[in-house]
């Protein structure tokens, strides 16, 4: 880089390096914009020195704060997953779906609060919420990503954490016709079917009529099996304070309490936090995938002033998953257990003991989900004269998500063999290990049907943007830059469950065939840790000190089932699935929820950008100010209820009385300011600061309008949810200062400190509701008689059969189908308990430091990357709490160690990857306000790759993914409440790709 007076002047090199990163940076940067390949002399670095060098580059001449990943060569990124190699950018992490990076958090600030641009422009999700799947996107096709971390007026607004901008190839920049072609076959551990799979891409691009014409087609398809076992609580931990105990005296308000006597060891007290499990659960999925990439650039370059894009992206992701599980519920009956300290306290053994014998339950399940993208876009260019610039960019795209085979997009077919006496969990190791009394002496023939949901759901989200910008030079250091652009969003959300609530199981023992039930164990197949039962040896009771752990599960055959089910069985559910009958899906949408979200934002920029020379310093500042209006409109068709019926010890099911439908409205409008400043102290020392305000756009989930409540309550009441249109958008006011010292060609040390002070979070509020005044067959005068002729600590199967004997003339009681339905002239109304978003005028910060290293060791082939972020924020959650409260997804540090080596052709490169313990939610199953934590996660991956000296063009490589075998763990207010572990394994490619 070479200063003259106010004007900066860009080497040949430094500009061929830009224009090898693609397209124009989402910020305008100094060097990727005014030279094409045809221009400079290009000196072509390759592999991951070359890649480094480029990204070094743009961060170097970048306005803010970015960083950026470059291809190692057209058609080789990095790493297999995008998302993968974005979490080597200091600040990056990212979530793991099925050990496959998915999401990404940016300085700690989870995948709502991250804006993703495709080329520079938002694009749909299939996953009808904010968040962008990495997943769907193959590497292959990408040339560069960047993460640009302040603010910007001429960025569009929706990212606290980071916009990130997504590049693809263009042809006018590439030197001539380029083709790649590469090969692959994976072999993932994760899997028992033990299969190899394959994945194929291919890039080719040309230009003629003397570089005035350009096309690019890059394609990809890959095919993966995968695999999990999981070991759940699956419903959740029931939180209570410690004076709550189950005596029962006013048969509602302490289930799910734990007595305040000698049958509990180190029983929590009176000011501590105490929590329960609903469920033990071993849960084994296989899944199949196959995803297909492809995009197709013509560009049109008449005359040297005017560049016409189009182009054609289109995504699809199709997934089919099988599980098997087996699982214990508890009941919340009489139980001795074994307690850690307070203040925040959990049983190290949970136990329970039933006098009439318990449902040992196993399902299965086959669901299946397509997610296709399509995008058009057009981008035209023009240099209207020396010092004016005019872009307009338009594109409409279109996401949408639905089941892919005939089992909906989440199928769950339930059995159980009633043989289980007791049950009892032991929390002290990583995994939690079952006991139950009976389970290991399982049969085929005790296995019965019980209840079931087969659920289908589409997401559809179109997205239609126009944007109109001016680049204008004023003189030699001034330029202005400003715009105007209108963003269409719309959303809508469909699901319909074929629900089956017969839990107390239906038809007879032996209904099925012994053949289509394959006994197998359990604890064989996890390579963690669990406990052993030696704590149940401080229990007072002598008979429960010989736990026996269960080992039993059948895989049985789930189409054959559920065939016979279907003949065998009436229709139980409220809406019947499109073959008949309820034991499979429906895709009548109107039957249950459609919500749609309409949302319209209007913007205007304007920009001006400065640099001059100050004491043999080098200075570039942009200042600007961008309005946004957006306006919000959400319609929803919800399920009404008109009556409930008590089926169970602690089950109320509603009755489905059609839709009602609710059109609610919100707006607001934001003027956001910003400010970067960089200075060249030296050649190879840059200071940056910035200031700027930015927003995030609340997730669509929280938009939603209408009322929804579960088809299920209990004796305490029901659950439901309603959204708010009219939620105000996260505002964050920031603060940067970095320092960065470019010492060698490929070698820096960066520094940099950040600060958001951020208000309008949001949170649930929880209200209680009459909604749809359904009489509660749990709470009125047959109720009230139960409980005076009982004692103070009935349970609900006592207070049941009560009514039945004492009530089977009235038209409210069936004896025969163990019903009692509530009755509006004596039973008082069922309360809901409604969870609302609403916005909190407190303001909160997070501030962190970012460090930074990448050295090259000379023309010794080895160089080194590191970096470390830490995260501090003065809202945590906090666990002694009971109610919700505002908290922030995803903070965590994070840190990153890359080793690599290359030279002579060969290229190798070890990385470490480590994340700290983040909250990922703030609620559980049960329908209390409860934290999630994902814990403490590193990852270690190897890939390597060597050119064939006799071939030339020709290389083959290989990549290792989490060598070591690392598993996630999820738990709740303690470690010991485990709540998912999730075993997957190593996964390791093969292959072989070749430049033509």
């Amino acid at each position: 880089m070479q200063k003259h007076g106010t004007s900066f002047t860009k080497t040949r090199l430094a500009a061929s390096l830009s224009i090898a990163l693609g397209v124009s940076s989402i910020a305008p940067v100094a060097l990727a914009q005014e030279a094409s390949a045809d221009d400079v002399e290009v000196i072509n670095v390759k592999g991951v020195r070359g890649s480094l060098i480029r990204s070094m580059d743009v961060k170097r001449s970048s306005d803010g704060i970015v960083d950026v990943i470059s291809a190692e060569d057209m058609g080789k990124f990095p790493d297999t997953n995008l998302a993968e190699s974005m979490q080597r950018i200091t600040g990056v992490a990212i979530d793991r779906s099925n050990g496959e990076g998915s999401e990404i958090t940016v300085r700690g600030w989870g995948p709502q609060q991250n804006l993703v641009l495709f080329n520079g422009r938002q694009m749909p999700s299939s996953t009808g919420s904010r968040s962008f799947d990495f997943a769907n996107i193959a590497s292959e096709g990408v040339s560069g990503v960047e993460v640009q971390k302040t603010g910007n007026a001429a960025v569009a607004t929706g990212g606290i954490g980071a916009t990130v901008n997504i590049l693809t190839n263009r042809p006018l920049n590439n030197a001539g016709t380029v083709a790649v072609l590469s090969g692959k076959l994976v072999n993932d551990t994760s899997t028992d079917k033990g299969s190899v799979t394959p994945e194929i891409a291919g890039i080719y691009s040309t230009k003629f009529d003397d570089g005035k014409f350009g096309v690019s087609i890059t394609g990809s398809i890959q095919k993966r099996e995968s695999g999990n076992q999981q070991a759940q609580v699956g419903t959740g931990w029931r939180s209570f304070d410690g004076e709550i105990d189950n005596d029962w005296s006013d048969g509602v308000a302490d289930w799910g309490g734990v007595p305040n006597d000698d049958s509990q060891i180190n029983r929590p007290g009176a000011d501590d936090i105490y929590s329960v499990p609903q469920t033990t659960v071993y849960r084994f999925e296989e899944q199949q995938r196959t995803r297909k990439n492809a995009q197709l650039v013509l560009q049109y370059r008449p005359v040297d002033t005017l560049t016409a894009t189009l182009d054609y992206t289109f995504f699809e992701n199709a997934t089919a998953t099988q599980h098997q599980d087996v699982s214990a519920w508890y009941n919340f009956g009489p139980s001795e257990n074994v307690w850690t300290d307070g203040p925040i306290a959990s049983p190290l053994l949970y136990s329970e003991t039933f006098s009439t014998p318990a449902d040992l339950s196993m399902a299965a399940g086959k669901s299946s989900g397509k997610s296709t993208t399509n995008s058009i876009g057009l981008n035209i260019e023009w240099e209207a004269t020396d010092d004016l610039k005019v872009t307009l960019d338009y594109h409409n795209s279109d996401s949408d998500w639905g089941a892919d085979g005939p089992w909906g997009t989440s199928s769950n077919l339930s059995m159980a063999g009633f043989v289980r006496t007791s049950a009892a969990t032991d929390f002290t190791g990583d995994l939690p290990v079952l006991s139950v009394g009976g389970g290991n002496d399982i049969e085929w023939s005790d296995m019965r049907v019980t209840g079931s949901v087969f659920g289908n759901g589409v997401n559809t989200q179109e997205i239609e943007q126009t944007q109109l910008d001016f680049e204008y030079n004023l003189n030699d250091s001034t330029s202005i830059d400003f715009g105007v652009a209108v963003n269409e969003v719309s959303n809508r959300v469909q699901n319909v469950n074929v629900q089956r609530n017969d839990w107390g199981g239906v038809g007879e023992e032996g209904d099925f065939e012994e053949e289509w039930f394959k006994r197998d164990t359990i604890h064989d197949k996890f390579d963690v840790s669990g406990g052993d039962f030696s704590v149940a040896n401080q229990l007072n009771d002598p008979t429960l000190t010989d736990f026996s752990i269960l080992d039993t599960i059948f895989f049985w055959d789930f189409e054959e089932i559920r065939a016979r089910a279907a003949e065998l069985y009436d229709n139980t559910s409220s809406i019947i699935g499109d073959c008949g009958n309820s034991f499979c899906p429906s895709t009548q949408f109107d039957a249950e929820e459609d919500r749609t979200t309409e949302e319209e934002t209007t913007s205007a920029y304007v920009k001006v950008n400065w640099e001059t020379d100050i004491a043999d310093m080098y200075l570039r500042l942009d200042a600007g100010l961008r309005y946004e209006k957006t306006e919000v409109v959400s319609t929803s068709a919800v399920v009404a209820y008109d009556s409930a019926a008590w089926v169970a010890d602690t089950e109320i099911i509603l009755s489905d009385n059609g839709r009602t439908f609710l059109d609610q409205k919100g707006d607001y409008d934001y003027l956001l300011p910003s400010l970067n400043v960089s200075l060249e102290v030296t050649d190879d020392i840059v200071v940056r600061a910035a200031y700027s305000e930015t927003i995030s756009r609340a997730d669509y989930s929280n938009l939603l309008g209408g009322t929804s409540v579960a088809s299920i309550a209990n004796r305490a009441g029901g659950s439901g949810s309603a959204g708010n249109p009219s939620l105000l958008p996260l505002e964050s006011t920031n603060f940067d200062l970095s320092f960065e010292w470019y010492y060698d060609d490929v070698s820096y040390v960066s520094v940099g400190y950040f600060t958001k002070d951020v208000v309008n979070f949001i949170s649930s509020v929880n209200v209680d509701s009459d909604v749809f005044n359904i009489a509660n067959p749990a709470d009125g005068e047959k109720y009230d008689a139960a409980i005076a002729a009982l004692d103070s600590g009935a349970t609900g199967a006592e207070i049941r059969e009560y009514i039945f004997a004492n009530y089977a003339d009235s038209e409210f009681v069936d004896v025969d189908a163990q019903t009692i339905t509530g009755d509006p002239a004596t039973d008082n109304t069922l309360v809901f308990s409604i969870g609302t978003p609403t916005n909190s005028n407190e303001s909160r910060t997070v501030d962190g430091l970012e460090l930074a290293v990448q050295h090259f060791f000379g023309e010794s082939g080895f160089g080194v990357m590191a970096n470390y972020t830490y995260v501090n924020s003065d809202l945590e959650y906090d666990n002694y709490i009971l109610e919700d409260q505002a908290a922030i997804l995803g903070l965590s540090d994070t840190a990153n160690l890359i080793g690599v080596y290359e030279k002579d052709g060969l290229s190798v490169r070890l990385a470490y990857n480590w994340r700290d313990e983040f909250l990922n939610s703030r609620g559980q199953d049960t329908g209390q306000s409860a934290p999630q934590y994902t814990e403490e996660y590193s990852q270690w991956d190897l890939n390597a790759s060597y050119e064939i000296p006799s071939v030339e063009g020709l290389s083959v490589f290989v990549e290792a993914l989490n060598i070591t075998d690392e598993y996630t763990r999820i738990s709740g207010r303690a470690t010991e409440q485990v709540l998912n572990l999730t075993q997957t394994g190593a996964r390791y490619n093969v292959g072989a790709r070749y430049r033509f």
